[in-house]
């Protein structure tokens, strides 16, 4: 039987769980904040190539599948950076059990709400539209 399956309903919602679920919660936003160094470095070189550009050039430099890929990962990991972190506030300042299972659910939605926002409309000028 294995460590996941021990855990309280209440636990598998919030994502807590054993000391070890914690390292887990740590490397990832470690992995997360050093994928978005380069990415970002590269998202603002390629804003500042697009500085006066139209829509429709904008919609050229996405039609590149590297750029649009790229556009993506960093919407990935930039979402599931502020997921972890904020994550992280929530369990460490807010006390009442209630409000902090509402905040952890509401700041999933809301992360997942915008990552899903950029990538459909990152694969939507990729296709032309």
């Amino acid at each position: 039987m294995s460590d996941k399956s021990l855990k309280s309903p209440l636990g598998r919602v919030r994502g807590l769980g054993s000391a070890k679920d914690g390292t887990h919660h740590f490397w990832i936003q470690r992995l997360t904040a050093l994928a978005i160094i380069p990415l970002t470095l590269w998202l603002i070189i390629s804003i500042i190539s697009l500085v006066g550009a139209g829509r429709e050039d904008v919609v050229n430099w996405l039609a590149n599948p590297l750029a649009a890929l790229l556009l993506i990962l960093f919407a990935v990991a930039v979402f599931w950076h502020m997921k972890l972190g904020l994550q992280t506030v929530i369990e460490d300042y807010i006390h009442s059990e209630g409000m902090k299972l509402a905040a952890i659910v509401l700041n999933n939605f809301i992360c997942i709400f915008l990552g899903a926002a950029v990538v459909l409309s990152t694969i939507s000028m990729h296709l032309g539209g």
